[in-house]
């Protein structure tokens, strides 16, 4: 009688689900049973709905486990599992994303399951904006829960594949989870098929023709194996869905300008956006705003926690063709991707002056970095500072960007810049991070972005260089480079380079969008994490340890109607 709802919680019921409210979306099944036709766009509407509450843990398990953030100190909170490496199956975080794609799978297979396409093409479309989530969610969680692709996809597990309410729902035995290789192939059969079906273009918040597109650029992508064994039927499969995008026409890259306040624009605004998950701030109230991605990343407005800041290591990539200078006085950005990074200068609170220092990294002990922010005075041509009890000279390294370095008295030579004063959180400067700040101006609304057209063309650079197409590879890699860093062309890609150039450019343009963990694993890559904050800071995490991927929340296994197989302790 209720077969839509029994749909839903027949998936949800993998976990135990800690929201105390009926799910979004959710309507009176009696009324969609009898009348499906009149409750179709509210069951689309609510399909997308899922994915708001599904975006956050998405966001915080793909950006905290790579190398593009630090934290103040270690926390209370599930979220720390994911910077820490310490995986438990039982983390709330890891069930509410299990729960909510779950949930949108259900909703999307039931509206699949309730409707003959073929109608006229504003109904097709509907089909096609499910398959759309389908397939995109069946992907976000196998990346999460599976091993990267070029990793026995054939028996390594990837997750369940349930569309849709079974027949017998008193007897429900659902099946176990399904391999790497079925995962995608079910992932890609959805998105093809979305691909066929969405003929409108409803806009940037919602599944389009290029969403789809867009998405299987990236499972290809995943599928391409690593620079050293490339796959090159799935790198050719990649290069041809990104000319998809790119050729459409619907889409182009901001002007370098525009590009440094891409995180104010509204995704339906927004020519580079292809499709985002569109939050509005009536969704928060009071001080939710606190809770949201962006609240751990800086402290807007007095909102926010402002608790997580842009690592020394992504920092030293931003300078690496140039220092950004962030000091009011001398506001300079060389990396356009800078301007998404906010550093919180103190000032006096009588005069409003700044305070200079000598900031650089150094080594206390054999496993621990911290940064030093040790006052300046300056004699004639000459700059001293001071940390502690000891004065050091600078020796200019490049004077004209501030750029000097100390022989310190442990022995090791370390480089650094003149700047002003940064507060500290504990013991870190407040390198505030406000790529998922701003939208609309206000404090930390953020519509996640799922897919844009800058990692379109990175994704076909690197799937270029893995069929051994360097100039074409170049060509993209160069497109985005050259919008962020005027000027910053590479003159050449080989064999020789372009693994770590195509990988660090991923890096810089894809950072706070969950993007990070992922392409260091999937290409067989160790995750290095040197640089200051509470993590292991030398420990290496190569992409066959058995961390890369998450457990299976508890929750989901004790309550499956079947057999769910836990993913290896070791």
């Amino acid at each position: 009688m209720k077969k839509i709802f029994i749909a839903i919680l027949a998936i949800t019921a993998f976990s135990a689900c800690d929201i105390d409210r009926d799910p979004y979306g959710a309507l009176d099944a009696e009324n969609v049973v009898n009348d499906p036709d009149a409750n179709l766009e509210s069951l689309i509407n609510g399909m997308y709905a899922q994915l708001k509450v599904w975006s956050d843990p998405m966001h915080r398990l793909g950006e905290y486990a790579g190398d593009n953030m630090m934290i103040r100190g270690s926390s209370t909170d599930a979220f720390y599992e994911f910077i820490s490496y310490s995986r438990t199956p039982n983390n709330y975080r890891l069930t509410q994303f299990w729960d909510y794609g779950y949930k949108a799978i259900a909703q999307a297979s039931n509206i699949i399951n309730m409707f003959e396409e073929g109608r006229d093409a504003e109904f097709d479309n509907k089909l096609g904006e499910c398959y759309y989530v389908r397939g995109m969610m069946y992907f976000y969680l196998c990346r999460a829960f599976g091993r990267p692709y070029y990793q026995n996809p054939e028996t390594n597990l990837g997750v369940p594949i349930v569309n849709g309410t079974p027949d017998d729902v008193i007897n429900l035995e659902l099946p176990d989870r399904a391999t790497v290789k079925e995962t995608y192939e079910q992932a890609i059969g959805d998105l093809k098929k979305a691909e066929e079906l969405l003929t409108l273009d409803k806009g940037h918040i919602f599944a389009s023709k290029e969403a789809a597109q867009a998405m299987l650029s990236r499972i290809y992508l995943y599928m391409s194996g690593t620079y050293e064994a490339p796959n090159t039927e799935f790198a050719q499969l990649s290069v041809e869905y990104a000319d998809k995008v790119i050729n459409s026409g619907k889409y182009s890259l901001l002007p370098r300008e525009q590009f440094m306040k891409y995180n104010t624009f509204v995704p339906e605004n927004n020519a580079e956006t292809i499709f985002a998950v569109k939050r509005v701030a009536s969704e928060f109230s009071g001080f939710d705003h606190y809770y949201g991605v962006g609240g751990m990343y800086a402290n807007i407005g007095g909102m926010g926690w402002g608790e997580m800041y842009a690592s020394a290591k992504y920092i030293d990539l931003l300078n690496e063709t140039g220092r950004n200078d962030w000091r009011p006085d001398s506001y300079n950005m060389v990396d356009a991707r800078a301007a998404f990074i906010e550093p919180t200068y103190e000032q006096n609170a009588d005069t409003g002056e700044y305070t200079e220092v000598f900031r650089f990294v150094k080594q206390d002990g054999e496993n621990v970095l911290n940064y030093v922010q040790a006052q300046t005075s300056r004699s004639g041509g000459t700059i001293t500072c001071k940390d502690g009890d000891d004065s050091y000279t600078l020796t200019p390294v490049d004077a004209e960007q501030e750029i000097y370095s100390i022989q310190y008295k442990d022995g090791n030579t370390y480089t650094g810049v003149i700047d002003n004063y940064i507060a500290l959180n504990r013991v870190y400067p407040q390198f505030y991070i406000t790529k998922a700040s701003r939208e609309g101006e206000e404090s930390h609304l953020h519509s996640p972005v799922i897919s844009r057209l800058g990692e379109i063309y990175l994704n076909r650079a690197e799937a270029y260089a893995k069929l051994g197409n360097y100039s074409a590879a170049l060509a993209d890699l160069n497109t985005i480079r050259t919008r962020s860093i005027v000027d910053g062309a590479y003159s050449g890609l080989d064999a020789s380079n372009a693994s770590e150039r195509i990988d660090k450019e991923r890096q810089l343009e894809l950072a706070y969008q969950a993007e990070r963990s992922f392409d260091v694993f999937r290409n067989g890559v160790a995750l290095t994490r040197h640089y200051p904050g509470p993590h292991k800071q030398f420990e290496d995490i190569p992409a066959t340890d058995f961390r890369v991927i998450y457990y299976i929340p508890q929750d989901a296994i004790n309550s499956y109607p079947g057999t769910l197989t836990q993913n290896p302790t070791q």
